[in-house]
Parts: C-alpha cells; sequence; structure tokens
C-alpha cells in the first residue's frame, strides 16, 4: 500500500472490511496485532487481537446486520492517527445478547480514532451510540 495515505487506507479498510465483510482481506489492512484501547460496549473492549482474532470479531459483529453499511462523515489525520466520524445502518437479522432478530431496520454514529504503524492499522479509540441501537430494538 505505498504511496496511499492513511485516510484513504481507513475508507478501503471501512468498505472491503466493515460493510463488505471480506474477512479474507483483513490482513491486507492489519498489523500484526490490533489493540481496542477503549470500545465501552464491544466483548473486545481492551483486548489485544491477532489479525485471526480480528477476523474471529469482524464475523462475529456482522452476524447482528449482515448487510451493514458504514458511511465516512469526516477524516481527520494527524501523527499517524485518524479519527472518522461516521454513521451506520443495517438490519437486526441475527440474535444478539438478551435480544433476538427482530428484521428491524437501525442506525447509529459513532467517533474512532484508527492509529497506525506505517501504512497497517495498529488499533482504535471508539466512541458509539449503542444506546440508540438498544432503543431502536426495545421499542414497539
Amino acid at each position: 500500500m505505498t504511496n496511499t495515505s492513511n485516510k484513504e487506507i481507513l475508507a478501503n479498510f471501512l468498505k472491503d472490511i466493515w460493510t463488505d465483510g471480506r474477512v479474507e482481506c483483513v490482513s491486507k489492512y492489519l498489523a500484526d496485532t490490533y489493540t481496542i484501547k477503549h470500545d465501552p460496549g464491544d466483548p473486545w473492549d481492551g483486548k489485544v487481537l491477532t489479525v485471526e482474532g480480528f477476523k474471529e470479531r469482524l464475523v462475529q459483529s456482522r452476524a447482528m446486520a449482515p448487510d451493514q453499511v458504514f458511511t465516512v462523515v469526516k477524516m481527520i489525520e494527524e501523527h499517524g492517527c485518524v479519527a472518522v466520524a461516521w454513521t451506520w445502518h443495517g438490519t437486526h437479522l441475527g440474535d444478539i445478547p438478551g435480544i433476538p432478530a427482530t428484521g428491524k431496520k437501525i442506525k447509529m454514529s459513532g467517533l474512532t480514532m484508527y492509529e497506525f504503524e506505517g501504512s497497517r492499522i495498529s488499533g482504535h479509540w471508539q466512541v458509539a451510540d449503542r444506546l440508540s441501537v438498544f432503543q431502536q430494538l426495545t421499542q414497539l
């Protein structure tokens, strides 16, 4: 991935990995280890993952809304870090703890700061509006 900005790498990562679910492409984007420094509500919060561990996380995370789409609102790059404001939407087609699949359309927004080692993504710090997802799924 030479001559490509970290913002471009991250935009491609969000599309290929999180929107399209291309598990086979994970090693193209990640450093040898990936640290989830802060991500409240995420079962992997605080963990250091190998590339294989990240693949497992991807498959499990996308199962609740396999049609999910991440949309970049804005990116800012500074000192080996890219901050991205994003929106997300999908259809609740897979069970999550305590909430069976509802078939409802859901959406949320968030802000994630991704860290890079060279041109590889090595971790993130994130806040996401998971409360609104819970509310969307539990309201009649």
